[in-house]
């Protein structure tokens, strides 16, 4: 990927959403844009109008971490988009992004069987180990049955990325649909400022943009975001709705992995449901999971 064409179009994107109402500086007249000025925001971070005109035009090599976060604080930016123009900042001074060690070149072989035990130790909740390209390459058995729409006949890799735009079925898994597009692909726009050379990010956005019209378009607003925690509702063909919360953790013997873990509140619907799907799989016997 383009560094500078990314930092360029990364802060041109939130220059013009933030209007000057919201930086509490007056609009004016004869205003011709709907956010801010070049003038404005080089104001706002103390810094020249020359100095931030080179900065958008992606020359950001060299500009120091006060610049950085004065600039973020003039933009408004959330702690994602300050951490991926730090992660840009990074990989223009050719410097490992986010303090993460360097990736390994060779295919990764299949899963520790610790990491899998660990994993199937968890048996009343969904867990399931994320790569960086959006790749599942660990799941525990209620993962199994819970991603069954997205496992298919198991022939590759469940990708989540793919299933989200290039499979019908998400439509009807994902009852906020929309809301999960937008998450996905910003999520895949932070991974991918963290390691701009990343050939399987490179590949999945490349695939992603030439089938997916709104996927071209939601990677063009160049929003970015980290997931942590939260609560995501699935519609699932067995056993119906869930409302599940997750967490995310980061596994530090394997960068660029995640752990999601899905868990129900105790006593609700959902943790029935959720005892029901995991029965239905006991009983029924899911396949195993395909190594990476």
């Amino acid at each position: 990927m383009d560094n500078r064409a990314e930092v360029r179009e990364f802060l041109m994107t939130r220059r013009a959403r933030l209007t000057p109402e919201a930086a509490g500086i007056p609009a004016g007249t004869g205003r011709r844009v709907a956010g801010l000025r070049r003038s404005e925001v080089a104001m706002l971070a103390g810094v020249s109008v020359e100095y931030y005109a080179k900065l958008e035009r992606g020359t950001i090599a060299g500009a120091s971490a006060s610049v950085l976060d004065a600039l973020s604080r003039a933009l408004q930016l959330t702690d994602a988009e300050h951490s991926h123009l730090l992660d840009l900042a990074r990989a223009a001074d050719g410097v490992p992004s986010s303090g993460r060690a360097r990736r390994r070149t060779v295919k990764p072989g299949p899963p520790r069987a610790s990491l899998q035990w660990a994993l199937e130790a968890m048996t009343d909740a969904v867990a399931v180990v994320r790569d960086q390209r959006q790749d599942i390459v660990v799941f525990n058995d209620l993962a199994r049955a819970f991603y069954a729409p997205l496992i298919g006949d198991g022939g590759r890799t469940p990708n989540l990325a793919r299933f989200q735009f290039l499979d019908p079925a998400s439509h009807d898994f994902y009852p906020d649909w929309e809301l999960f597009a937008e998450m996905c692909v910003a999520v895949i726009r932070a991974e991918a400022g963290r390691d701009p050379h990343d050939k399987g990010i490179q590949d999945l956005v490349g695939e992603l943009s030439t089938r997916s019209e709104l996927f071209r378009t939601l990677w063009a607003a160049h929003d970015v975001r980290t997931h942590g925690t939260g609560t995501k509702r699935f519609h699932h063909p067995i056993v119906g709705e869930l409302t599940l919360v997750f967490e995310q953790l980061a596994i530090t013997a394997e960068p660029g992995q995640v752990l999601l873990i899905y868990t129900a509140e105790p006593g609700s619907p959902s943790a029935e449901r959720l005892r029901l799907l995991a029965s239905w799989a006991a009983a029924r016997g899911v396949p195993e999971s395909q190594e990476s």
